[in-house]
């Protein structure tokens, strides 16, 4: 699985971005997969997480982002959105893409960045 993120960019506060992900090889009939950010001097955290399994989809937002950040599948093209609104500068930080391979269950682990296997490049979003 191959990850490719864009999108990003410097946005001012109360902005709006949708950050993109292509999928390359997934075209399962389940995904796994969730967007992650990291500021400069922190730890890596959950941002939002898509889950598909056959015919039912679940998302997970993470607290901070809640109300403010969606997350949708495009299954035909194998591409995960995050659409950001109402940004705020400690949104800022190096937005990743990740995938798994499996359901890891609980909201907690779907947003836990320890629970993913593959990892794109990231793309940085700047709020001012």
């Amino acid at each position: 699985v191959q990850l490719v993120e864009s999108g990003g960019g410097s946005v001012q506060a109360g902005g709006s971005l949708t950050l993109s992900c292509a999928a390359s090889t997934y075209g399962y009939s389940e995904e796994f997969m969730g967007w992650f950010r990291q500021a400069p001097g922190k730890a890596r955290e959950g941002v939002a997480t898509y889950y598909s399994a056959l015919v039912t989809a679940s998302t997970s937002i993470a607290d901070p982002v809640q109300g403010r950040f969606d997350v949708s599948l495009d299954k035909a093209n194998n591409t995960l959105y995050l659409r950001m609104n109402s940004l705020k500068p400690e949104d800022t930080g190096m937005y990743f893409c990740a995938a798994v391979e499996k359901d890891v269950g609980t909201k907690l682990l779907r947003l836990r960045p320890s629970s993913y296997t593959f990892w794109g490049q990231g793309t940085q979003v700047t709020v001012s």
